[in-house]
């Protein structure tokens, strides 16, 4: 059985990191230089969310079947996680609270204020929205595809968050389109349109600041099992006819439902088909003995010891297998 590339989460998500990014960076830059202070909060919600998914990044409670000093190891790494991760989602969300609040207080004095100037360049704020939506959806529409394969309900919230991007960007996009209208009317009023979308898009951006908090504090919606509450899991799968060792196990907590993703290892002499059945008795016995549980992802690897071994799934030598 050969092994197949597929991409990892972590993959799929840096990847998603790096849009919002650089979204982040081309809507503050146009929006600066248009004085678009819409186009600016809709940056800084895009560095957001980029720092939102950083911060999911670090190092997650998985269960490994490993020798010893592994364990020893991976407990101190899981110790220093539990300080690390929280501290710079703190940090994160200060900085983006911050970020919103200055945003908020800028789009307040405008509203308040003399009738804002009327800028030549809204144009390009304009273009700039429409290309950052339409680069936006593209990410979305590749990640979504991604973690639906994997996790229906990763892939639910994921597009719950999208919603709220989408809804904030739209926001930026009738401020833009209204001060560009009472620009080239003449129409004073509606060239507060920007700085109104400017505050309804700093609400967005002190939404998303305050649930990374509240995630860190009282515990994301998604978290990840202890590796004692994951042992019966690892026991339950090995016991499967056909598995050898259990890669990784990953369990997650939603709400009152647990989703578990594995990598196993199996004989490298058999067939994928063989290697999928396997899986699928692993999958239906989780199922069976915990009821609790709503999804399980298997992926079913060689297993490569370097050295002769005999596992609990022997093939006769007559039949066919594909070369490792």
């Amino acid at each position: 059985m050969a092994r197949e590339h597929i991409p990892t989460v972590q993959a799929a998500t840096w990847s998603g990191i790096a849009g919002n990014m650089t979204l982040a960076v081309i809507k503050a830059v146009v929006g600066y230089l248009a004085n678009s202070k819409s186009l600016l909060a809709d940056g800084l919600y895009s560095a957001s969310e980029a720092a939102s998914s950083l911060a999911g990044l670090f190092p997650s409670h998985s269960v490994r079947h490993k020798s010893k000093d592994t364990d020893r190891a991976a407990t101190r790494s899981k110790e220093h996680s539990r300080v690390a991760r929280p501290g710079i989602s703190i940090l994160l969300s200060v900085l983006i609270l911050m970020g919103g609040l200055q945003i908020a207080i800028s789009a307040l004095s405008s509203l308040i204020g003399d009738t804002p100037v009327a800028s030549d360049t809204y144009q390009h704020a304009l273009v700039a929205a429409f290309a950052a939506l339409a680069i936006k959806e593209a990410i979305f529409q590749f990640q979504y595809r991604y973690f639906r394969k994997r996790n229906q309900a990763q892939a639910l919230t994921y597009a719950q968050q999208h919603r709220r991007a989408l809804y904030c960007s739209l926001t930026v996009l009738v401020g833009i389109i209204g001060s560009m209208i009472g620009e080239m009317s003449g129409w004073s009023m509606l060239l507060y349109m920007d700085p109104a979308a400017a505050l309804i898009a700093s609400c967005f951006v002190f939404h998303k600041g305050y649930r990374m908090i509240v995630d860190t504090v009282y515990g994301s919606l998604v978290q990840e099992l202890q590796q004692e509450e994951a042992l019966d899991f690892k026991e339950t799968v090995q016991r499967v006819y056909g598995v050898i060792t259990i890669e990784q196990l990953v369990a997650r907590e939603q709400e009152h439902a647990v989703t578990i993703e594995l990598i196993i290892s199996v004989n490298p002499r058999i067939s994928v088909l063989e290697a999928q059945e396997i899986s699928n008795r692993a999958k239906t016995l989780l199922f069976t003995r915990f009821s609790h549980v709503k999804e399980v992802q298997i992926q079913a690897v060689p297993y490569d010891p370097g050295y002769p071994y005999k596992s609990n799934h022997e093939l006769p030598d007559h039949e066919a297998t594909l070369i490792q």
